[in-house]
């Protein structure tokens, strides 16, 4: 249990060091099957959907990819006036997102993205 608790906790850290990030609003590490992990959201209600649809877009948008044969993708970013969502794998078990900011810095984002998901990759198994 100690070790499950363990790696929840260094994982709501690398959330908060993404959140660092020029124009983060929010964070959350999901299953692919849209399970909340861990997120810096304060609203349960709200991560939990933010995670589940995420997922569910993720999931689309590897599927088509894939059926086009283009591969499966390695970023998904829905972008609206009022900011972007951002998505990407952490390995076969997680995926890790971001709402960002209509004027964050995506590079720094996606930069950050990738330190990130590579841990949880490595932490997740």
């Amino acid at each position: 249990m100690t070790n499950k608790i363990q790696t929840i906790g260094m994982m709501e850290t690398m959330l908060k060091e993404i959140n660092k990030a020029g124009g983060i609003e929010a964070s959350a590490i999901g299953s692919r099957d849209g399970l909340l992990i861990c997120t810096t959201l304060s609203d349960q209600n709200h991560a939990e959907i933010f995670v589940a649809m995420s997922a569910t877009m993720i999931g689309a948008a590897e599927t088509a990819s894939a059926e086009l044969g283009k591969g499966i993708p390695e970023l998904t970013i829905v972008e609206s006036g009022t900011g972007k969502i951002i998505g990407t794998g952490a390995g076969p078990k997680a995926l890790l997102l971001v709402m960002a900011g209509p004027d964050a810095n995506l590079g720094l984002v996606l930069f950050e993205m990738k330190k990130a998901s590579e841990k949880i990759r490595y932490l997740l198994g």
